[in-house]
């Protein structure tokens, strides 16, 4: 029964935590998202949101309050292992360990999302924007590694790195 409740809590988590970072990015690169992702994103966001930033407003340019409002989010879903005798220390670390996770898998995500976009339909109406999302992760690797017979693997090279990322976090912290 208690994996069955995890199993809700987590996608609950994992959905509202992932609209969190995606605002938080969204504001961080200065991209305007297309009226449907906005509309989405923050009506299922600004409940937490709002009443965050008046306890921590953005500073530098960054939302931080939807940066904190998806750790808080990550750290009261690990808070279930409380229930199996866990201690608070251990769910503070499993839940940063989470939160990274969460970061790298959406990357991951936007990534894919990019490449199945350039493969199936480049001119599709949320292309720009995920490209857009994409850019800060590939321009870096860009200029490493060049388009090879117009083929563009940065994107693979990016997946790669951000799998090896995971990698060492699972070395870190048991996740």
């Amino acid at each position: 029964m208690l994996s069955i409740l995890q199993l809700i809590v987590d996608t609950i988590a994992t959905v509202l935590g992932g609209v969190l970072l995606l605002r938080f990015w969204m504001q961080a690169i200065r991209v305007r998202p297309p009226a449907s992702v906005a509309q989405f994103t923050f009506t299922l966001s600004d409940w937490l949101v709002k009443p965050l930033r008046r306890i921590v407003p953005g500073a530098g340019g960054y939302d931080w309050a939807s940066l904190i409002g998806a750790f808080l989010v990550v750290l009261l879903a690990t808070s279930i292992l409380f229930i199996v005798g866990a201690s608070a220390e251990q769910v503070l670390l499993l839940a940063l360990g989470r939160f990274v996770k969460w970061i790298i898998y959406g990357f991951i995500a936007l990534l894919i999302i990019e490449a199945i976009f350039s493969w199936v339909n480049p001119h599709a109406p949320l292309a720009p924007f995920v490209h857009a999302l994409n850019d800060p992760l590939l321009r870096p690797i860009r200029k490493v590694v060049p388009p090879i017979g117009g083929l563009d693997l940065s994107v693979l090279v990016a997946v790669l790195l951000l799998q090896i990322a995971l990698y060492l976090l699972r070395t870190v912290v048991p996740i």
